[in-house]
């Protein structure tokens, strides 16, 4: 498998002045790993945009850098703005391309559940990511979980049902819950007790004999005193 490559300068600017960079469309990153001593390097930001959806966040890629001869490294960590979750800093690691490495990968979901599409339940990700161990080349961008058993709410999925494809070893415990459906929740509308309308009934009755009675005593008291 063909794996994409990236060109890379190398970056001398450092510190507050890498916020320029940013402006003109140039992202800064540092490489370091295997026989590589840690440097500073700059890339176009819509070239790593680009590479980083088709590729994904755990991609192998081959760094070339300056025009040199490709560097197979592995995305090791992409710092993101907070507020528009573009990259702003990139740490690409050179790896040992037959050593095994053991990483976080998303948990994708694919199928349809009936608990959710015919009973109306809620999906709940129990787990968003499992570890798996694999060489570079074979680290999956994530590991699909079918839903489609999921028929009930009494069923889970667990780590051991998820797709690990070939040359990836699932380091998660097997047993681990990742999945499963919750039923909907009925709201009941509260139950009035006969006696208690009755009873209110009654109050109402009261209340509405009693206020002729409070307007012609409040007439007469008035009627006293005028005369006087």
């Amino acid at each position: 498998m063909k794996r994409p490559t990236l060109s890379v300068q190398p970056r001398s600017v450092r510190g507050k002045e890498v916020a320029k960079l940013r402006r003109v469309g140039t992202l800064p990153g540092v490489v370091y790993g295997v026989g590589q001593e840690s440097q500073a390097i700059a890339m176009d930001a819509r070239e790593f945009d680009l590479l980083r959806r088709q590729a994904g966040r755990h991609a192998v890629v081959d760094l070339q850098l300056d025009g040199g001869k490709p560097l197979p490294v592995l995305l090791h960590a992409i710092q993101e703005h907070p507020v528009s979750r573009k990259a702003i800093h990139i740490d690409f690691l050179v790896v040992n391309m037959e050593e095994e490495r053991t990483i976080d990968v998303p948990i994708l979901i694919v199928g349809e559940s009936d608990a959710v599409e015919k009973m109306g339940g809620v999906l709940l990700h129990l787990r968003d990511s499992v570890l798996v161990r694999a060489k570079p080349d074979d680290i999956p961008s994530g590991v699909e979980l079918d839903i489609t058993s999921l028929t009930d709410f009494e069923l889970t999925l667990h780590a051991s049902d998820l797709q690990i494809p070939d040359g990836v070893t699932l380091v998660t415990d097997e047993s681990e819950a990742v999945a499963r459906v919750q039923a909907p929740r009925i709201e009941e509308e509260p139950e009035t007790v006969e006696g208690e309308v009755a009873e209110g009934e009654a109050a109402e009755a009261a209340e509405g004999e009693a206020a002729p009675a409070a307007e012609g005593g409040e007439a007469a008291g008035s009627g006293d005193d005028s005369e006087s």
